[in-house]
């Protein structure tokens, strides 16, 4: 994935290398917003992971919405053995080829250093069958950083003002300094939480894809605690978009006021309760729709999702305008697709994401229909 000794030095012209950590299956939406947001460099993606160069290292990196974590790379491999002997070369790497003083001090730029005694955090994660633990992958990590940090700081369990990660994934490591802090994968505008609730930066690639312009209306169907539309509205601010509206329904009124309390500080939507089979909006009246419509093990039968999609997806295309986009996360594509050709939909692009172990799908449709 990264070289396998990525030595970072002060005397070098360029700054180091980050990486971003993602949802599994999010890695191009992420290496996009990095390209094009941002204006990184993108230099290798692996399962999770975006490794790239930024302009600078700064606080716009935490301005990534398709992330969950941001790191400093400090050292990176993809040619682990699977043995035990992996084990010096993590302790070698992380002992003689980072310059952590200088990664601290651009740490620092991101995170001001706080008063008093600092509180720091070592991280070990591990996927895939090894010739060791995961307890002993850390404890190596630790060896490597013995007399790296300063004397008087402290081991934290938690909210630690410096993290250091050994992340794990088969044959490839990453040991970084941690950027970001919860905020940026959870948001800081969800104040009130619903049970299955989209995670924030999955919308925002939803959002992404749906690829919103000025003077459109979007719209999400089932928006429950209004996730997307927070996504939408964060973005359009961002990107200085004048949106003709952002539209939200659903069927279950605490989740419309989930919805308007996430909402409060991001802009204005219209909330509606409503039954998304039966759309109380003029026809050809939408331009995008994004939406999370219930998982089949949310309804339990099989039969029952394929009918619920298919009036869904008829009701979408009477609402969608000729060439509209819909962006739609599901967890069984098949009933999906065979509603959507009903609807006379277009698939354009699909995504398969891993949601807490659990396969998903995004897809992204056109309506063809003049």
């Amino acid at each position: 994935m990264v070289q396998r000794s990525a030595r970072t030095s002060r005397a070098s012209s360029a700054l180091p290398a980050c990486y971003a950590r993602v949802i599994p299956g999010l890695e191009p939406v992420a290496a996009d917003e990095i390209t094009r947001d941002l204006g990184g460099e993108v230099k290798r993606v692996a399962r999770e992971i975006v490794v790239f160069r930024a302009p600078a290292i700064d606080r716009q990196l935490l301005e990534l919405r398709t992330t969950e974590d941001v790191f400093l790379l400090a050292w990176g491999t993809d040619q682990l053995t699977y043995r035990a002997a992996d084990l010096e070369h993590i302790r070698r790497w992380t002992a003689h080829d980072v310059d952590w003083e200088w990664l601290l001090q651009l740490h620092h730029l991101v995170r001001p250093k706080p008063r008093g005694r600092p509180t720091f955090r070592l991280v070990t994660q591990m996927s895939g069958e090894h010739g060791y633990r995961r307890r002993d992958a850390g404890e190596a990590l630790a060896q490597g950083l013995a007399g790296k940090l300063p004397a008087a700081w402290r081991p934290a369990e938690d909210n630690a003002d410096v993290e250091i990660w050994l992340t794990i994934h088969g044959r490839t490591a990453v040991c970084g300094l941690r950027l970001s802090d919860r905020t940026m994968r959870h948001r800081t505008y969800k104040r009130d939480h619903r049970p299955a609730s989209l995670r924030p930066t999955l919308a925002a690639a939803m959002i992404r894809l749906a690829d919103t312009h000025d003077a459109q209306v979007v719209l999400d169907p089932m928006c429950g605690a209004g996730t997307i539309l927070a996504e939408q509205l964060a973005a359009a601010r961002r990107h200085g978009l004048k949106l003709a509206g952002v539209w939200g329904g659903d069927r279950d009124r605490d989740a419309l006021a989930a919805s308007a309390a996430n909402l409060r500080r991001l802009g204005a939507a219209e909330l509606v309760c409503w039954d998304a089979r039966r759309l109380p909006l003029p026809g050809q009246s939408v331009d995008r729709i994004i939406s999370n419509p219930p998982f089949g093990k949310q309804l339990g039968d099989p039969h029952e999702l394929g009918l619920l999609y298919r009036d869904m997806l008829a009701e979408y295309q009477r609402v969608l305008r000729p060439q509209g986009v819909a962006v739609l996360l599901v967890s069984d594509l098949a009933p999906l697709e065979a509603a959507a050709r009903g609807a006379g939909w277009v698939a354009s692009r699909q995504l398969r994401v891993c949601l807490l172990g659990q396969p998903a799908v995004i897809s992204v449709w056109r309506n063809r229909s003049a």
